[in-house]
């Protein structure tokens, strides 16, 4: 898959294509319904499946301070959509002059003269242009004036719920990470680099690596979880390869047993003791197990840190059973 920083990357040589706009936050189910669409009909009309994504989120430039929770990054977001077979990832940059393009000068200069569109594949809720002025509708008569087709896709999810970035955000910030993995189609996921604590996991006999994740990531509700731990980038002395899952008791929180006032992601790798400083990592949360207490000794503590790990090997060995 291309992967293109902006449209100045864009080969002098590109023909048409069919384009998927959006943020794609998460690249939830409901937006692998519009991806697939896309997909399938760049397909049939033998060009390229392109994916138009931005960043900064608009929210921080139409409002400064409102970015949301993020729930995948942009290389994230480049794998899961690969995955789904887009053949090019397009990062638009949200700026405030791109932001102030009308409608029209969106359609035109950007999908006509730039993208070369064939087919413009969206959400039915889709808006663009100066202030959201530019909908579903306005989209479709700019089509017929420049020369290409739109789809408007209704995305629906289950059980009467739409899949959206924002409701899984609310499942994220719950805790509830089961509502979060059906809508997304796989777990939540927060990546960071390990980083030095304060020591105090190792002194319990249970060390932990400190996930520093980006800013504005999506971080679960505090508490004990259940989850899977990836290296992302390989670990030193070759322990532990990139890419290969282990369990992890995983706690977030400010460790009010010992009066801490950081908000940290700690994860305990089961069965494990590695050199993990300074690596890029992900952690896969799968079940929230309890919520965060404080303890009035230190072995009341670890007793039930070892109840966590009892429990996290039950869940996700459960998991894992059912996903293969």
């Amino acid at each position: 898959m291309q992967r293109w920083r902006s449209l100045d990357d864009v080969p002098a040589d590109w023909g048409r294509c069919v384009l998927t706009i959006g943020v794609f936050d998460g690249v939830h189910r409901g937006h692998a319904q519009l991806i697939s669409r896309a997909v399938k009909s760049a397909a049939v009309r033998g060009v390229p499946a392109a994916l138009m994504t931005f960043d900064p989120h608009p929210m921080e430039v139409i409002r400064p301070g409102s970015h949301p929770a993020q729930l995948t990054t942009l290389t994230r977001r480049a794998e899961l959509v690969e995955e789904l077979g887009v053949d090019v990832f397009v990062v638009m940059p949200f700026t405030q002059e791109f932001m102030k393009l009308t409608p029209a000068e969106y359609a035109h200069d950007l999908l006509v003269e730039k993208l070369h569109v064939l087919e413009v594949v969206v959400g039915d809720n889709f808006t663009f242009g100066r202030r959201a002025a530019g909908t579903i509708e306005t989209m479709r008569d700019l089509g017929t004036k420049f020369g290409f087709e739109v789809d408007g896709v209704r995305l629906i999810g289950e059980h009467a719920v739409t899949f959206s970035s924002t409701y899984i955000r609310a499942c994220v910030d719950a805790g509830d990470m089961g509502a979060a993995a059906e809508a997304l189609g796989r777990p939540h996921r927060v990546e960071g680099v390990v980083v030095h604590g304060d020591g105090r996991g190792r002194q319990l006999g249970f060390p932990t690596a400190n996930v520093a994740p980006p800013n504005h990531a999506a971080i679960p509700a505090d508490g004990v979880y259940a989850a899977w731990f990836t290296v992302l980038t390989p670990a030193r002395g070759g322990i532990m390869l990139s890419g290969e899952r282990r369990m992890a008791a995983v706690s977030v929180g400010t460790n009010p047993t010992f009066s801490g006032r950081t908000r940290t992601v700690e994860a305990y790798v089961l069965d494990a003791d590695l050199d993990l400083y300074g690596q890029h990592v992900a952690v896969d949360f799968v079940e929230h197990l309890r919520t965060m207490d404080k303890f009035e000794s230190i072995e009341a503590l670890v007793q039930e840190i070892d109840r966590d790990v009892v429990r996290t090997r039950e869940v996700l060995a459960a998991h894992r059973a059912s996903n293969d």
